[in-house]
């Protein structure tokens, strides 16, 4: 893979263009960030990580009561059948009733957990609404986003280095962490069904944010499809969820959810820095990989 001229936020990352972005009221609104103390599934930000984390937490109840009504059975067989009580031990070997029973009862519940989940899987797999689609192509060690509906350039998203990480506003490192940062964020639309593409150039990569429920792998010469409508603005993170090479901790993904408002501002300036052929946001820089 020929190294690519990318795009780092060095004089837009601390200056006006990106700086702009945040300092705007969405941004001060959420960012989905861990914090100390969570538990259980990542907060649900779209439809499809809603269902996902209701189907969790029906399968968690169902798995709770097998587990203890064969506890329950359990402790029975050791009280009720123990040496003391039964001098003289059943010859029994079959039990038509029983035989049957436990035969039916666990095909019932496995067609009750199949039919909600094949019915999410339908939901998860692509909409027939969209109303922006996004083409994610991945590389060794960097994505590049492109708006094929939009017209507009594409746009590869590297990870901010740590040396221009520490560089940032203290404030800012709050909203942009260490090794999630990148110098171009996907920009998307509230409340509106994006459909995602996803293709690699090289190797397996996996395109994976928590909150969206999306973990869609990156082949190269195949295009997998997937999508998502988040009704939050904010900011979101992944990371690359294929082991993908020796970068592949340093493969973040950034996603700013903006109002529709917002979006066609940030369209019609992408549009206009690509006609008067500079860089919309951020200043060039030479690299092939990002360094720790």
């Amino acid at each position: 893979m020929m190294a690519r001229v990318r795009s780092v936020a060095l004089a837009g990352l601390f200056g006006g263009g990106l700086a702009g972005l945040f300092a705007g009221n969405a941004w001060a609104q959420f960012v989905d960030l861990p914090h100390s103390g969570q538990m259980n599934l990542h907060h649900p930000a779209t439809p499809v990580m809603e269902r996902l984390v209701a189907l969790h937490t029906g399968l968690l109840w169902v798995i709770t009561l097998i587990t203890l009504f064969v506890l329950g059975l359990m402790l029975y067989v050791m009280v009720r059948f123990r040496a003391t009580a039964n001098p003289t031990p059943s010859t029994t070997t079959h039990n038509t009733l029983l035989e049957v029973a436990w035969t039916v009862i666990p095909i019932i519940i496995l067609v009750g957990i199949a039919i909600p989940s094949f019915r999410l899987l339908y939901f998860m797999d692509r909409t027939h609404d969209a109303g922006l689609t996004i083409k994610v192509t991945a590389h060794q060690w960097y994505w590049t986003y492109e708006y094929p509906d939009l017209k507009l350039d594409p746009m590869d998203s590297y990870m901010v280095k740590v040396a221009d990480w520490e560089k940032l506003p203290d404030a800012e490192k709050k909203i942009r962490p260490r090794l999630l940062a990148v110098d171009n964020s996907l920009v998307v639309p509230a409340n509106v069904n994006v459909r995602v593409l996803v293709t690699s150039t090289d190797v397996m990569h996996a395109w994976t944010v928590p909150a969206f429920g999306i973990k869609q792998d990156a082949i190269i010469g195949r295009t997998n499809e997937t999508w998502f409508n988040v009704s939050k603005e904010g900011i979101y993170y992944g990371q690359c969820s294929q082991i993908c090479g020796k970068d592949h901790a340093f493969m973040p993904i950034s996603v700013k959810v903006v109002s529709k408002a917002e979006f066609d501002k940030w369209v019609a300036s992408q549009k206009k820095s690509a006609a008067a052929g500079t860089p919309g946001d951020v200043a060039e820089v030479r690299s092939v990989t990002p360094a720790r």
